[in-house]
């Protein structure tokens, strides 16, 4: 978002940059209409048809046409122009004992269908089943009376009560049910808008973009403030992830990524929220991250990623991921069944077995335990690699394993005396699942635009499950609040902050 102190002084420089502001969003509409007409064109093309490469086409120019319009309701309307084991069997766990029952009584005949004799009760059998009924909408009014004083005729009357969005029809609940049905159930809005009109509810997909747009920019201080409180942390887990990117006009993609970067000292014995914040950038240039960090101070769990090796030094320290090792000679395993990396699976298990019994201490007898007892694993591991490696072909894969696990073996001992360290990097590979889930079925971000409101709406959402709390809860909490929150207080709404005010997951499960 554009600050007044980016602004130029110069009267003929803002002219010029109101100018260009003007011929982006001039620009930006030109397309939005290029793509209702290519729309429209290929729905007529189809003619009722099945074909999945039109489908998928369609689906790709809906995606671009959602976050550009979301990306619109952003700018201010000032410059607007006019496995192979057994499967495990589920166990089944009863419903929730807060959703309403409905009893159906299903009576049997009065009397013994087999001599006609009278019947006595004995007991009964209960099962359930899970229903659905439609969601139930309501229309909130707001009435304002007026009143007229009777000395000075002056007409008195309520102020108009706070919207999330300026004349925006959603209140802050359906607000919030928009955005994790688009973010966290990976529902784009012209899906959304099919659902709704279901429901009898006719909301256009520019209707609902203009929705995100117009939350997005409502929400964006407290994703910096989010950020700032990750930052501060004196360890990070940071990890990166593609996103394809539709590229407006061209009917390609090009890769984007999503960064992710968690603060989250529980296992430590650490007390503070943890949360974690995700960044979108069109490619993955070193760069990013170095950017992305730049007033970070402390040490970075991540894996070998060369992007992320500029960023170590005096500032800031690498701890590498045995999880990310390891799984070198996992598939190897799995592949070729080679005894010498079920060795190392069984050596690297042995660090695993200690970190267990000490998840949740605190950082000091983590140390004490870690170099008591992994230490010497570590170096009989260390000087077993060694000689391994010296018998193998070069080129073959257990040796580029061993060559990797060795060439970063000070990151990867790091954790050993420092109890604040994990000993791999889950907690960011965590934090990217439910983006590798929504890539699957969203495909595509729209735009980078729509990559970097992904970012922003991910990291409110990851963070309100990091710490607890229902998503949607969350984002109807905020967004009746933050349109009138002070800027200068904005971390009061950060999720830890409220979780007493809000109902926890656990209450849920």
């Amino acid at each position: 978002m554009l600050e007044a102190a980016d602004l130029p002084n110069d009267v003929e420089a803002l002219k010029a940059e109101l100018a260009a502001a003007k011929a982006l969003v001039l620009s930006q509409k030109l397309e939005l209409e290029k793509l209702r007409f290519e729309i429209a064109y290929l729905k007529r093309w189809r003619y009722g048809r099945s074909s999945e490469q039109l489908d998928s086409k369609l689906s790709q120019m809906q995606l671009t046409l959602e976050d550009l319009e979301a990306s619109l309701a952003e700018i201010p309307e000032r410059i607007r122009p006019v496995s192979k084991e057994p499967a495990a069997r589920p166990v089944r766990r009863a419903l929730p004992a807060h959703l309403p029952r409905q009893e159906v009584i299903h009576e049997s005949a009065g009397t013994c269908p087999e001599c006609g004799g009278a019947l006595r009760r004995l007991g009964e059998d209960v099962s359930e089943m899970l229903e659905y009924i439609p969601g139930r909408y309501q229309v909130i009014r707001h009435v304002r009376p007026k009143f007229s004083c009777a000395g000075c005729q002056k007409i008195v009357q309520a102020g108009a009560p706070s919207r999330p969005i300026a004349r925006g029809l959603a209140a802050p609940g359906f607000l919030a049910h928009v955005l994790v049905s688009k973010y966290a159930d990976h529902l784009p809005l012209y899906r959304q808008s099919q659902i709704y009109a279901r429901e009898g509810l006719e909301l256009d997909r520019s209707t609902l973009a203009d929705w995100v747009g117009g939350a997005s920019e409502l929400l964006e201080p407290l994703v910096d403030a989010l950020g700032r409180y990750v930052l501060a942390a004196q360890k990070q887990h940071g990890d990166d992830t593609p996103v394809p990117v539709l590229c407006p006009g061209r009917g390609s993609t090009k890769q984007g990524r999503l960064w992710t970067y968690v603060r989250d000292d529980r296992p430590a014995g650490s007390n503070e929220p943890p949360a974690v914040w995700f960044r979108y950038s069109p490619d993955r240039k070193g760069e990013r991250p170095k950017t992305h960090l730049a007033s970070f101070v402390g040490v970075l769990q991540a894996d070998a990623y060369a992007g992320f090796d500029r960023l170590y030094g005096e500032r800031i320290q690498e701890a590498a991921c045995w999880a990310h090792a390891r799984r070198k000679f996992y598939e190897i395993h799995v592949a070729l069944a080679s005894p010498i990396a079920a060795v190392a699976l069984d050596r690297i298990g042995r660090l695993y077995a200690i970190e267990a019994e000490i998840r949740g201490k605190p950082a000091e007898e983590r140390c004490a335990v870690r170099q008591g007892r992994a230490g010497p694993e570590l170096e009989a591991l260390h000087a077993w690699l060694h000689a391994t490696v010296t018998n193998l072909s070069r080129k073959s894969e257990l040796a580029l394993a061993i060559r990797y696990a060795l060439s970063h073996w000070v990151a990867l001992t790091r954790y050993r005396d420092d109890g604040r360290l994990e000993i791999d990097n889950n907690a960011a590979e965590r934090a990217l699942r439910a983006v590798a889930l929504g890539r699957k079925n969203w495909l595509f971000a729209g735009s980078d635009d729509g990559g970097e409101r992904a970012a922003a709406i991910y990291s409110l959402l990851g963070t309100a499950k990091l710490n607890e709390l229902d998503p949607e809860g969350y984002l109807r909490y905020v967004l009746e609040r933050i349109a009138d929150h002070p800027i200068n207080r904005i971390a009061e709404l950060l999720p830890w902050n409220v979780a007493t005010q809000l109902p926890s997951l656990r209450l849920a499960a």
